[in-house]
């Protein structure tokens, strides 16, 4: 019987298409149908072959074997339970190396066939060669084998299955990684719950693991899992897979790919705390590492249960809560912009839906956090301001989105009242809104402006952490905040400039030089009021301590010498400026440093002639001079 050339089963355009593509494309059932035709053409060479026939005879009962095992899969394949999907990756891939023995098995037993005496003396056929095709087929039914055991116990219930096929015996990750995935599409809730802690842990472990389950699939089934509310701690686990996944901007973005953002935003807003926990450590991650997650997250108003999770059992209508001195006015105005603000599109139409815990069914949890234990809570509180943290992070849009709700009171309230993680995460994302506010005029005025409750008890915290605080990042994190919200300050408002001009003496030079920044900020030409504000730090004595800086480290003198220039051209008229002797500290100054730093190259120049302007004491031109480079 005439049979047809093996090539005419494959696609005609398979020389010029990435094989492992055009495998993807067919169905599973196409797939298998290659190595079963195989198969057949093997059982007509046994019959043919003339020599080595015992040899032949017991090929052909192991590609029969291997026959029955392939059609058994395509019974599986197709006959999967409804809601129940069929992981088919690793069946491809054996199916591949099963194609490639039976291939093997076939040009053996071609060799067997009756042939003429030349070609006979010419193709010479040896014993070895049928024991190393025992060796392959071995492999091939062992494969076969465990393929059909992982679906075989996934489907019903039977657990993970953890021995190791032929294929994977050089590399033992790739078949966890099939059982587990097959576990998560076929298995029983309990078996997804531990495939998925399994998935973590081999996650956790290193890149490489995290680059397999990728590869095969597992990002898809884990965010199945994630949406299933039936099981609090099933949706945990494959949280915590995805979390551990979500260390790079490629992985994040194929979850985002697998429409991860939606199914994530919706658990956040429905599920217990325990859960919602671990959502937000997912939401900060995929937002650290990736900036297309934090557009897709704001797209999908995250923001909203954010803030409302890390508000909860903060009532922003109690007359205590600290903006500056407490009156009726101040908490009506509060609640009227909370108001304007939940009103518009993506915020809910009224402030009872902004309690409503982020979601359609958080009502339901509402009576359960309540009765949550406090650390918690407390724990929800630190996710949630993570997130927000992450979600704000050089983003103007997002960080006016968190303004826009109650986010801005509720992380002042936080920074008054907690401390340690939480107070640093919560001043993380003020300075981070304020550093958008800083390049953004719309978002400045908007968010910042004097009359703003909101925006004058983020500032009295701020001035409270700077003179109270001895946490050197608290410290810090709060002297850049006021720096970036320098323009916002009018020229009366003299109290936050006290402060800053305080921490010029502070005993570590990193603080030191972090309020020679912001003071600069308030002093430099981009601020309307620089020429007022300069005269305000030269009243608070903040000289004599900008001169001691001049003496400390590389980055302390930089800036104190920056601050310095700005001073002296503001207010170069000023008698304290003379007294502190900066003329003579300039001529000091060693021209490499200045070389280095283009900023002073042209600053001190235009300080010095200001200041020799105003001051006759001494003849400065051979220092001017000295700066023209």
């Amino acid at each position: 019987m005439a049979t047809k050339p093996l090539a005419a089963i494959l696609p005609q355009n398979k020389q010029t298409q990435n094989p492992a593509a055009i495998e993807q494309e067919k169905r599973i059932e196409e797939v298998l149908s290659y190595p079963i035709l195989l198969s057949d053409r093997v059982d007509e060479a046994v019959k043919e072959a003339e020599s080595f026939k015992l040899e032949c005879l017991e090929v052909g009962k192991k590609v029969g074997n291997l026959c029955q095992m392939l059609r058994a899969a395509v019974r599986l394949s197709t006959s999967t339970t409804a809601g129940i999907s069929f992981y088919d990756r690793p069946l491809r891939r054996i199916a591949a190396e099963v194609s490639k023995n039976l291939e093997k098995s076939l040009a053996l037993l071609k060799k067997c066939k009756r042939r003429s005496v030349l070609r006979r003396v010419v193709t010479i056929v040896s014993a070895a060669d049928f024991r190393k095709l025992f060796g392959h087929l071995e492999s091939s039914v062992g494969d076969m084998k465990w393929v059909l055991s992982i679906f075989e116990s996934g489907g019903a219930g039977g657990g993970i299955v953890l021995t190791l096929p032929p294929i994977a015996s050089n590399d033992p990750i790739i078949s966890w990684v099939w059982s587990f995935i097959a576990s998560l599409h076929m298995g029983q809730l309990q078996d997804k719950m531990e495939a998925a802690n399994e998935l973590a842990s081999l996650a956790k472990d290193n890149d490489r693991n995290k680059k397999i389950i990728v590869e095969e699939g597992g990002i898809s089934p884990l965010l199945k899992l994630l949406k299933d509310s039936s099981s609090p701690d099933a949706q945990i686990a494959a949280a915590a897979a995805l979390y551990n996944l979500a260390n790079d901007k490629e992985r994040v973005s194929l979850i985002i790919d697998e429409l991860g953002v939606p199914i994530i935003v919706q658990v956040l807003g429905d599920s217990s705390m325990r859960v919602q926990i671990r959502v937000a450590n997912l939401v900060a991650k995929m937002a650290e590492h990736c900036p297309r997650a934090q557009e897709d997250f704001a797209r999908e108003n995250v923001i909203r249960p954010l803030v409302t999770l890390l508000s909860f059992d903060i009532f922003m209508d109690d007359p205590k809560i600290r903006v500056g001195k407490p009156n009726i006015h101040s908490i009506v105005q509060i609640n009227k912009e909370m108001e304007k603000n939940l009103s518009r599109p993506g915020f809910g139409s009224s402030l009872s839906m902004h309690y409503s815990e982020g979601g359609s069914k958080g009502g339901n949890h509402r009576k359960e956090r309540e009765n949550e234990k406090p650390e918690v809570k407390h724990k929800l509180k630190i996710s949630c301001a993570e997130a927000l943290w992450m979600l704000a992070r050089e983003s103007v849009p997002n960080s006016r989105r968190i303004t826009e709700t109650k986010g801005l009171l509720c992380l002042a309230k936080l920074v008054e009242t907690e401390q340690e993680e939480l107070q640093y995460i919560c001043l993380m994302t003020i300075m981070e809104i304020t550093a958008a506010a800083e390049s953004n005029a719309d978002l400045r005025r908007a968010a910042f402006k004097t009359n703003s409750p909101a925006a004058k008890a983020v500032v009295d915290q701020l001035q409270r952490v700077i003179k109270e605080s001895d946490i050197l990042r608290l410290k810090i994190s709060a002297i850049r905040a006021i720096g970036s919200l320098s323009r916002t300050f009018p020229a009366r408002e003299t109290s936050v400039i006290g402060p800053l001009v305080e921490q010029l003496s502070h005993s570590n030079q990193d603080v030191a030089a972090e309020a020679a920044i912001s003071l600069g900020k308030f002093a430099c030409p981009d601020n309307f009021l620089c020429v007022e504000h300069s005269k305000t730090i030269i009243e608070f004595k903040g000289v004599p301590p900008l001169m001691r800086l001049l003496r400390g480290n590389e980055w302390a003198m930089l800036h104190g010498l920056i601050l310095i220039c700005y001073l002296a051209i503001n207010a170069g008229k000023s008698e304290d400026l003379e007294r502190a002797g900066i003329l003579p500290a300039f001529e000091g100054i060693d021209r490499a440093f200045i070389a280095q730093h283009p900023e002073l190259k042209e600053l001190m120049p235009q300080a010095v002639y200001h200041l020799s302007v105003f001051h006759q004491t001494y003849t400065h031109s051979g220092l001017l001079t000295q700066m023209q480079f």
